[in-house]
């Protein structure tokens, strides 16, 4: 009886937990809640139903604790215990008329001691009667005991049953016909679950077999190198790669790591990580395919200051292709555009239209910058005066159809200096060593520009800066067919003199230009970082040659041609001391006495020269 009532209290303890658990239910963050809302609201109505219940049971426990255990405990502790202590003073009086009639037993034959038999028989008599009296009281208590023994069985029976009674009418009355349509309701609602369940379970079942139908050839990695499909319109990509780290001075790992990208952010999520880290900014940055450790599928990711960022690989050229592609894509900022899928099919669709020959630039006339060609610019009044307009030639004019593109004429250091162990080089791009420049240390002008080398072609011409904007569209067009995506990052130094491309990593000139031959200059006009430029070199034929290069900055590419135009202006004024002071006075001097470009060009971004602007930093 008392597992019974203690049963009972445990039921009272369990029904008021199972109703505030039900309540907590919509508090859980499961992973997967769909459908959830249907469970929530039905749990709420039976939390309500618990309740009342809880109560139920707590009128039981009551009942039980009156009507079953109290009269068995009375039974226990004042029938049985009254018994017990009369037993004991039953065998008090026995002992006591034991020692009694052994004193009397012990009397002598001589008359003289009757006093002492008087005595001893008084005792005698007291105990006998005692034990006596306590053997009644003991005998009357046992008897009774026979009694109260089946009525202490029958009552607590008796309250068990009418307290479960009860609780069972009560029970009745509360689940009446509005809880059986709920109850009802219910059990339909898991019935469709467990059709849609089922459903479901077939329909991942055919999948299944579906999958396992498939060649084997699915499954190995880069099994579709030769024609892969390749998104190149992700601005969100995500999937596993492989991060290099380094451990020491010459020694490096790589890791295996969960990539994906937030909005400009490249994120990186490690094993058993509840959330992603940042791991680079992706605004502003560029990315190349690079060769590392003798790894395939390689790419890094330089900064906007042009420092080294982290090197990754991919498991496929697929993956790899479509990771440069969303970071290339990440990097214009397009994601934070109305419509950025569309915005990205429209940047591809350019660079992959741009080797179709089109018939008129009329539209392009409108939106492009005056040519910075200092041959076509008239300067009055610090504002250049457009000459009549001409017909911009045809793109046949400008570049021959089917002329080659080099796209490595800037070498990498580790290659430059493998060709000139053992020896001295003969470089046919015109690469030599600083010193060979000393004009560089007497140079008016030097500014400093990281760039990449996209590529190079001959044209036919130099009279119009469309001729650039041709190039970069055959470049890029180029570069996007052929799956290039490696260059060759390099610093461009503009003085007064040369345009000279030095090696970052050995301070080696890789190419150098006079800026008298530099005929044509030019920054894209959407792209800002895209910047190109046209050189008039001499051929061992007598006869000029016209060849434009094609640069990626991290700059703004009008600060190069800024530059540039700079350096032109003070060749022209070199011939004239007085225009030259008045030049040299608008730009600020470093420590070591250099003259070095301000953080943007002034008003006119063009780039051409203007009379006033020295006079004005004069007064």
């Amino acid at each position: 009886m008392q597992r019974v009532y203690g049963a009972q209290n445990e039921m009272c303890l369990a029904t008021q937990q199972l109703s505030k658990q039900l309540l907590a239910y919509e508090k859980q963050n499961f992973a997967l809640g769909k459908g959830d809302e249907e469970v929530i609201s039905t749990l709420h109505y039976f939390s309500k139903v618990v309740d009342e219940l809880n109560v139920l049971h707590t009128e039981l426990a009551k009942q039980l604790a009156d009507t079953m255990v109290l009269p068995i405990i009375q039974f226990r502790e004042k029938d049985l215990t009254e018994v017990s202590t009369l037993k004991d003073l039953f065998g008090l009086a026995s002992n006591e008329h034991d020692l009694s009639m052994a004193k009397y037993s012990k009397l002598p034959k001589k008359k003289e001691n009757e006093k002492v038999k008087t005595e001893v028989v008084k005792e005698v008599a007291a105990a006998r009667r005692k034990q006596h009296l306590s053997s009644l009281q003991y005998y009357c208590a046992l008897n009774a005991l026979q009694y109260r023994k089946r009525v202490a069985m029958m009552e607590p029976m008796i309250g068990f049953a009418h307290g479960q009674i009860n609780f069972f009418k009560r029970g009745a009355e509360m689940f009446n016909q509005s809880m059986d349509s709920f109850l009802s309701s219910v059990a339909d609602m898991v019935q469709s679950i467990q059709v849609e369940q089922e459903a479901e379970a077939e329909k991942m079942r055919v999948s299944q077999q579906e999958l396992l139908s498939v060649d084997e050839s699915v499954y190995t990695p880069d099994f579709d190198v030769s024609t892969p499909q390749i998104n190149r319109n992700l601005i969100q990509k995500a999937g596993y790669l492989n991060l290099r780290n380094k451990t020491g001075l010459v020694t490096t790992t790589w890791e295996r790591l969960y990539f994906f990208t937030q909005g400009g952010n490249l994120m990186c999520q490690p094993r058993g990580a509840v959330a992603g880290g940042l791991i680079q900014d992706l605004d502003n940055c560029s990315v190349m395919a690079v060769d590392c450790e003798d790894r395939r599928y390689c790419f890094q990711i330089t900064t906007p200051n042009g420092k080294s960022g982290i090197i990754l690989q991919a498991e496929s050229r697929k993956e790899n292709e479509e990771w440069i592609c969303a970071i290339n894509n990440i990097s214009r900022q397009i994601y934070l555009t109305d419509n950025p899928e569309a915005v990205a099919i429209k940047l591809n669709q350019t660079a992959l239209q741009a080797v179709t020959p089109i018939t008129s630039y009329g539209k392009k006339q409108e939106s492009s910058r005056p040519s910075q060609n200092l041959k076509n610019s008239e300067m009055e009044n610090d504002k250049i005066v457009p000459k009549t307009t001409v017909n911009v030639p045809e793109p046949e004019q400008l570049i021959a159809p089917g002329t080659p593109i080099q796209f490595d004429i800037v070498l990498p250091a580790t290659e430059f200096l493998d060709q000139n162990r053992g020896g001295r080089r003969v470089n046919p791009f015109g690469e030599t060593e600083d010193d060979t420049f000393p004009e560089a240390e007497d140079s008016l002008l030097q500014q400093m520009f990281i760039v990449r080398f996209l590529g190079s072609m001959a044209v036919n011409t130099d009279s119009t800066a469309e001729v650039i904007y041709e190039a970069m569209r055959q470049v890029l067009a180029a570069r996007a067919i052929h799956n290039i995506f490696r260059m060759t990052e390099t610093h461009l130094m503009v003085t007064s003199q040369t345009l000279r491309l030095i090696d970052p990593q050995t301070q080696v000139t890789r190419a150098n230009f006079e800026l008298t031959s530099v005929t044509q200059f030019a920054a894209h006009q959407e792209n800002k970082r895209l910047v190109g430029f046209v050189v008039r070199m001499p051929e061992s034929t007598g006869g000029e040659s016209l060849s434009t290069y094609i640069f990626e900055s991290n700059s703004e590419g009008e600060k190069i041609c800024y530059a540039i135009n700079l350096g032109k202006e003070i060749i022209e004024v070199q011939k004239d001391p007085e225009a030259l002071a008045r030049l040299m006075l608008s730009i600020p001097l470093t420590n070591d006495g250099k003259y070095v470009l301000l953080n943007h060009p002034p008003d006119d971004t063009d780039g051409s020269p203007s009379e006033n602007r020295g006079a004005e930093s004069e007064a």
